[in-house]
């Protein structure tokens, strides 16, 4: 079988007779024509990976080809042989979408490295990946069975994250399903560790914690907030670390990148906890405590985040930061978004801008979330690229291309990550317990210990007590809790949708990155 199908276009044909001869013991299947129309032709009838294509040739120029050949195959790569090195037909050329050029008179290897780089180059990026993963294999395993520390497991999510974006230029399947199981592996060891020490860390006065939803303020966005130069602090709802790797292009072009740092989201790792405890700077118990008026349990009715601007100053004024000049901005639907577009530059009289922006809602334009989520992205890969694609054409992109050319900087962060959930466990409750797939509290709650992280005192995780004997329980890895009745049409329902509330390093290990404009 060929290595690939060649078509040669060039009205001295008879004189590339050699060339054709060596392409053809190399392996390469070349079929031949001298002039544009017929080239186009045979492109309509025949499967071809790449076109050779003369660019001066009686009848139509090779320039004129190629928009031809693009109308009927706009994929085809076109390599251009060119007596000419004008500058201008090198910029038509290039604008023509063409994937290389070569100046005659051509060498036969010249012609075959092309070829090479075209052809091949997937194919070759797919092994080295796949061979550069296999030796860090070992590495990541080592790391997974040394009792990684919080910075260390931070680290070893990074890497997990590198190899899976890598892997997507991997065409071996069984390579990826090493990873993925690798990946679980990777949360289950998580899992026992976050059990092991998360009430440590939300204790009062604790001293060995790391970076938190309720300290991501003190300790990540307001030492870098100076007077005179405005700070944006964009927060996306719903961002995991993978997602902001395929937007992180996308900032590149307007931005500086100083620092791709990560913190731990809170449990429930949910919207009303772990985005009221970034702007607190308080744990929802001390919340509910400082502020009974804004603070509501999950079962009660209104809005769970409707006073994030007031519990933001409250934490300004606590960290003696008042004096900073703020501004407080919530996005939920597209014409907020325009809104916001129109104000940025007003927002740059001030010391801190905050920008909340509820992405997975603008995504889903509405209560149907799962339904479009679960079309649009159905894994972890469609996933990054539906977070791309919407955030290139997003208000949020235009908003900071509008000050990407002043002095700022821009400090991007999350609530909570998300995780594709698989497993169903089943719990039984009474009629006060909540709805939520991945974290669970109420009264008299039966499960299966070894599937959940639970804290039968609230207090323990810095959580409010929402009725007597009420305890929480959080999902585990790829796990969401199910009721026994009508049991099988939610496990099929809810079963590979992304959810958030529980325990994965997905979930819990997010996003806080610092740019500067260029």
């Amino acid at each position: 079988m060929a290595l690939a199908k060649i078509l040669w276009v060039d009205d001295e044909i008879e004189s590339l007779q050699s060339q054709i001869l060596f392409l053809q013991n190399k392996g390469y299947e070349v079929n031949s024509m001298t002039n544009g129309f017929d080239a186009v032709d045979f492109i309509k009838e025949n499967l071809v990976d790449v076109v050779l294509l003369d660019e001066s040739m009686p009848g139509i120029t090779g320039l004129e080809t190629i928009a031809k050949i693009k109308e009927v195959n706009g994929s085809i790569p076109i390599v251009l042989i060119t007596k000419n090195e004008t500058e201008n037909l090198m910029d038509d050329a290039i604008g023509s979408q063409i994937s290389d050029y070569l100046i005659k008179p051509v060498n036969p290897n010249q012609v075959l490295l092309s070829l090479k780089k075209i052809i091949d180059n997937k194919r070759l990026v797919a092994e080295r990946t796949t061979t550069a993963y296999q030796q860090q294999f070992r590495n990541l395993f080592m790391a997974l069975n040394s009792n990684p520390d919080y910075n260390e497991w931070m680290e070893i999510y990074k890497k997990l994250v590198y190899w899976e974006l890598e892997m997507e230029k991997s065409d071996s399947p069984e390579m990826r399903e090493v990873l993925q199981s690798q990946k679980s592996e990777a949360n289950t060891e998580f899992f026992k560790f976050v059990s092991k020490n998360y009430a440590k860390w939300v204790a009062p006065k604790s001293s060995e914690a790391p970076v938190m939803s309720n300290n991501l303020f003190q300790f990540k966005v307001l030492p870098h907030v100076e007077k005179g130069i405005p700070t944006f602090f964009v927060l996306l709802d719903n961002l995991r670390f993978d997602q902001w790797k395929a937007i992180q292009p996308i900032f590149a072009e307007s931005f500086r990148i100083l620092e791709e740092d990560t913190f731990y989201s809170i449990l429930p790792t949910a919207t009303q906890y772990a985005r009221n405890a970034i702007f607190s700077g308080l744990m929802p118990m001390d919340i509910e405590k400082q502020y009974p008026q804004f603070w509501k349990n999950d079962e009660e009715e209104g809005g769970k985040n409707m006073h994030e601007e007031e519990l933001f100053k409250g934490m300004l004024k606590r960290l003696k930061k008042d004096n900073l000049k703020h501004s407080y901005t919530k996005i939920l639907n597209n014409q907020a978004g325009q809104e916001l577009v129109n104000n940025m530059h007003n927002l740059l009289n001030n010391d801190i801008n905050v920008i909340v922006y509820n992405f997975v809602d603008m995504l889903s334009h509405a209560r149907t979330e799962m339904e479009v989520l679960k079309e649009l992205a159905g894994d972890e890969i469609s996933y990054r690229s539906v977070t791309r694609s919407w955030f290139e054409h997003s208000p949020l992109h235009q908003a900071l291309k509008k000050i990407a050319d002043k002095k700022v900087n821009l400090i991007l962060a999350t609530d909570h990550g998300s995780v594709r959930v698989k497993t169903p466990a089943k719990v039984i409750g009474d009629k006060q317990t909540t709805t939520n797939l991945r974290y669970k509290h109420g009264r008299n709650l039966n499960y299966e210990p070894k599937d959940v992280l639970a804290f039968r005192d609230p207090k323990e995780a810095g959580l409010p007590v929402p009725s007597v004997n009420s305890s929480f329980i959080f999902a585990r890895e790829d796990s969401f809790l199910c009721y026994p009745n009508n049991y099988n049409y939610y496990v099929n329902y809810y079963r590979n949708t992304f959810q958030h509330g529980g325990v994965s390093l997905e979930e819990m290990i997010v996003p806080v990155i610092k740019m500067t404009s260029k």
